[in-house]
């Protein structure tokens, strides 16, 4: 009797735990009905975020090499990314085309003269990029394939080392014990040595000692004959230009002459009124014929003394060729 009731016992819980609480299973049901609710939501989200749903425009970018382009990769424009890779393939003709899609609504930045290119750096990876210089000019229609130019700073590496070995091996042929900067630089000691010796710059322009003697004499012969030519010159100066020279003295003969030619005018026109006169009274000739003998005598009295004058500077001048002075 007592064996059987702890059997009984057993059997009430075993069914206790077989049967299933329907609020918890309810709750389990919606626990993984939000689940999926959300990661369709963050899928959709991201596809979203990745602009599937998005209307793109395609750019064909025509390249000889994809390295350093990936799928998904940004083609950026002043900084912003514009399109994104989609697809890389290889072309017929051995090129790499890769596919960019654009969105709609920036694909207007876009133009019929825009440059596409890849930059490759020495750091980092490559980076895609647009640059439009007209935005004015028409837009870029879909599908339409542009060259995609390649700015590799490490293909410039192997050159720059190629050119640093060459400078080198310049250098290390300059520097070398029989290269001709060597002898010239020896040439120049030499040079510098002369210099500093007794003859100075003047042995290493001639080669030797005695020409630089003589030029040396010649320079001080040539000295002493520009002292006396100085010299001389003040004695002629002196002589010339002095309180007694022959210019002061010419000066004031000049002017005695000048004096004695306007008297002479002065008769010359007493002269031509007398004449005037006489033709005008031809009936008083007794009288006019005594005022012109005493004219004529005046005139002649001043032409002698003018004459004694130009004698006399003929006598005083030096430099005259011609020692007379002829009167008109």
């Amino acid at each position: 009797m007592s064996s059987s009731l702890p059997s009984s016992n057993e059997s009430v819980a075993a069914a206790d735990l077989a049967a299933p609480d329907p609020r918890l299973a309810r709750r389990a049901r919606w626990l993984v009905l939000a689940v999926l609710a959300l990661v369709v939501a963050s899928v959709l989200y991201l596809l979203y975020a990745r602009g599937v749903f998005e209307q793109t425009q395609r750019v064909v970018l025509v390249a000889d090499d994809s390295e350093g382009v990936s799928i998904g990769m940004d083609m950026t424009f002043a900084g912003f990314p514009l399109g994104r890779v989609s697809r890389i393939e290889l072309a017929p003709s051995g090129r790499v085309r890769i596919l960019v899609d654009v969105a709609r609504k920036d694909a207007h930045w876009l133009r019929e003269t825009s440059v596409f290119t890849l930059e490759r750096g020495l750091v980092g990876g490559a980076k895609l990029r647009a640059y439009t210089g007209m935005v004015g000019a028409a837009p870029l229609p879909d599908g339409a394939e542009r060259e995609l130019l390649i700015g590799d700073a490490n293909a410039q590496i192997p050159r720059l080392l190629s050119d640093v070995r060459d400078l080198l091996a310049n250098v290390r042929a300059l520097t070398a014990h029989d290269a001709p900067l060597a002898q010239t630089l020896a040439d120049v000691h030499e040079i510098t040595g002369r210099i500093k010796g007794p003859s100075g710059a003047l042995g290493v322009l001639f080669g030797n000692e005695a020409d630089a003697r003589r030029l040396l004499t010649t320079l001080d012969r040539t000295n002493a004959l520009l002292a006396r030519l100085d010299g001389l010159g003040a004695k002629a100066d002196a002589q010339v230009f002095g309180e007694r020279g022959l210019v002061n003295a010419s000066r004031g003969a000049v002017d005695e002459v000048s004096g004695l030619l306007a008297d002479t005018r002065a008769s010359l026109k007493k002269l031509d009124a007398v004449l005037t006169q006489v033709e005008a009274v031809a009936a008083n000739a007794k009288e006019g014929t005594a005022d012109l003998g005493a004219l004529r005598a005046e005139v002649e009295s001043n032409l002698r003394r003018v004459e004694d004058l130009m004698n006399e500077i003929n006598r005083k001048w030096p430099f005259a060729r011609n020692p007379e002075l002829r009167l008109p």
